[in-house]
């Protein structure tokens, strides 16, 4: 069976080090700080989908590194709060936040995203997160939250990874959650939660051909640089991720495990 592995870790404290923004150009061809299956060109569509403007305010939960709310915040001008626990995480996206000059429009909070939301009631226009839902406990208490922190008339967007669809044995399902606590979802649940929440089901999309592409390109720009990457993580641990990249894409290309991307809204008062 398939052992944990510190892969958020070890990712954000090395973030800025030239061989994982190497790994990242390979990977995703346009590198926005993105540490998941998102590709640039899907978020874009994404903000067309939440109908962004300059007034808007998004809230972008478990926001990793805060690549995608930067890129939301240049690409539209808004105001954008990242969340996240992992102090790691918020480091580096401050840190990106003040490079590029969008101290004043993206801040970062540390908070637990599957609990309460540190923000008031109708905080915000759009709630975002991307593939990260997985991670949280009690999915219906965090729409609930999401639902709360919006606007009436406000859209949330999010992706889940890792919905049923298929025969997945114990030893696939051990590797494919060595990286962290996960929530592996049968298809309709998302749809029936989102309902209960209060919200109303606007789109859905299926989304997996990414989770089968990038983990792909993820494990081959790790493998050229294999010597590199152990110096980082350790022989031991570089075997556990690349074994983590590869059943992540059987998974998708074989559509036993599927991702999907789901638009809800808020009912204007």
């Amino acid at each position: 069976m398939a052992g944990t592995s510190d892969f958020y870790n070890l990712t954000y404290r090395h973030f800025a080090d030239q061989v994982l923004a190497e790994i990242r150009r390979e990977t995703f061809g346009r590198d926005i700080g993105q540490n998941s299956w998102l590709m640039a060109d899907e978020l874009e569509q994404y903000i067309g989908w939440l109908e962004l403007d300059q007034a808007s305010a998004v809230l972008d939960v478990a926001c990793g590194s805060g690549g995608p709310a930067l890129f939301i915040s240049r690409a539209v001008g808004c105001r954008v709060t990242g969340l996240d626990i992992n102090q790691a995480n918020l480091d580096a996206a401050r840190a990106q936040a003040h490079e590029l000059g969008l101290d004043t429009l993206v801040r970062f909070r540390a908070a637990d995203a599957g609990g309460p939301l540190p923000f008031a009631d109708a905080s915000f226009t759009a709630v975002i997160c991307i593939d990260a839902i997985n991670h949280l406990p009690g999915r219906l208490r965090v729409l609930r939250e999401w639902y709360r922190v919006l606007r009436p008339g406000g859209l949330v967007l999010f992706t889940d990874p890792i919905i049923l669809t298929g025969i997945v044995s114990n030893e696939e399902i051990a590797i494919r959650s060595s990286i962290g606590h996960f929530l592996f979802t049968p298809r309709g649940e998302d749809e029936r939660l989102i309902a209960e929440a209060g919200f109303e089901l606007a789109r859905t999309m299926d989304v997996t051909d990414s989770n089968a592409a990038v983990p792909e390109r993820w494990h081959a720009a790790r493998a050229r640089r294999r010597e590199e990457l152990i110096k980082i993580e350790g022989e031991a641990e570089y075997e556990k991720i690349q074994r983590f990249m590869s059943v992540v894409h059987t998974l998708a290309r074989e559509r036993r495990l599927t991702r999907y991307a789901f638009l809800a809204r808020r009912q204007a008062a």
